[in-house]
């Protein structure tokens, strides 16, 4: 990786490292968090940096509250779950700039660790307000950047600390966490194993459209599911019910299909169609790639599962992002956990899963244990993938 790495900080016994993390997790009505995966995949960054002697200042955003405070997304709990995953105390300042922050980071020895409150309880994080990124760097003597699932964001946090840590000639890192995310994701895209076989769905081709461009000149085989599947289906003639279509990208479809023309572009089959898109509906597989009038499309079908994992079984690099269907309805989730067990199955490839549902697929179906890499960023692996340059990285120092 061309950028530093948090390996090559060396000697940082007693500096202030300023370390965003990404500790964006689910919280039950009760404030109770249900999920620590993103907690527990920063732990090997803390102990680095602990061990080392450096004052752990870890810094995070929690849920959308827009510039305004809100107790029930105080990263308090954050810091409660934390503390006893690191078996050591963390603290926890209810604020992330002014007074209360500068005075606790100020009786803080080598190895302590502090958490800031959500970042986002300001409206000058998402705005990147030098003057709020000027007040989170001031107590910091270096930054490590751990959260990738926020470094497509151009925020104060993700990019403004870095820019103004490095004019003063501190040194800004990458954690082993981003630099695990940007070894997979980036080696698939520059050196991938072959065959190089990407698997997309999820709702919308405009959500994907970059993704399937990048990928049309790199990957060996797409294939393709969930919904947007009906709105290339419909440019083609296909029958497509009463399926979620995309009728204003019909256009942009049929010249994605054209870009594909002489490639591995494969569409679904056969479906799994219901009267509703809900549980309890009446379904059944239909005999080819059309969809029954007053129909919808909620899943792949039995002939498209078999297709698709024949080529996943061949494959030796695999990107995933997008589930096949409507996977939160069981009725409707055979297809997208037909698809996980198929890409945890082929041991002999690198298995890549993109954040958001496709890592929360593989979950439910039981198997994010046995795949190689899951991502922890969904917007974020989809602009990488996309070939976009991501912020929070650009920001980071160079080796």
């Amino acid at each position: 990786m061309s950028k530093l790495s948090i390996t090559d900080l060396k000697d940082f016994r007693n500096q202030r490292a300023l370390v965003r993390v990404d500790y964006n997790v689910p919280l039950d009505e009760t404030g109770a968090i249900t999920d620590d995966k993103r907690i527990r995949a920063t732990v090997p960054t803390l102990d680095y940096l602990v061990k080392g002697g450096a004052k752990v200042i870890l810094c995070s955003h929690l849920g959308r509250p827009k510039g305004k405070r809100d107790p029930k997304q105080s990263l308090r709990p954050v810091a409660e779950r934390l503390a006893e995953i690191l078996g050591r105390p963390v603290a926890f300042v209810d604020d992330s700039i002014g007074e209360k922050v500068d005075q606790t980071i100020g009786i803080m020895q080598p190895g302590d660790v502090l958490l800031l409150e959500n970042l986002r309880f300001y409206a000058a994080e998402e705005k990147n307000d030098p003057a709020f990124a000027e007040k989170l760097a001031k107590n910091a003597d270096l930054y490590v950047n751990d959260a990738f699932g926020s470094a497509h964001r151009a925020h104060a946090s993700t990019e403004g600390v870095a820019q103004i840590i490095k004019k003063r000639g501190g040194k800004c890192a990458a954690g082993f966490l981003m630099e695990k995310e940007l070894k997979y994701l980036g080696g698939a895209l520059s050196s991938p194993a072959r065959p190089f076989v990407c698997i997309l769905g999820g709702a919308k081709v405009s959500d994907k459209i970059a993704v399937i461009e990048n990928l049309l000149t790199r990957a060996d085989a797409i294939l393709i599911g969930g919904a947007m599947a009906y709105t290339f289906l419909k440019t083609q003639g296909f029958g497509v019910g009463k399926s979620l279509v995309e009728n204003d990208k019909l256009d942009l479809a049929k010249s994605l299909l054209e870009k594909a023309k002489g490639k591995k572009f494969l569409l679904p089959s056969d479906h799994l169609q219901a009267t509703k898109p809900e549980a309890g509906a009446t379904t059944r597989i239909t005999d080819g790639p059309s969809i029954e009038d007053g129909w919808y499309g909620v899943d792949i079908g039995p002939q498209t599962i078999a297709r698709y994992n024949k080529e996943i079984a061949g494959a030796r690099t695999i990107v995933w992002n997008g589930p096949m269907g409507i996977f939160e309805v069981p009725e409707f989730s055979k297809g997208t956990f037909e698809v996980a067990k198929a890409v945890a199955a082929n041991k002999a490839a690198i298995s890549i899963i993109g954040g958001g549902d496709s890592a929360k697929a593989v979950k439910q179906a039981g198997v994010d244990k046995q795949v190689t890499f899951v991502s922890t960023g969904g917007g974020a692996s989809l602009e990488f993938l996309e070939g976009k340059e991501l912020p929070g990285v650009a920001a980071l120092s160079d080796k």
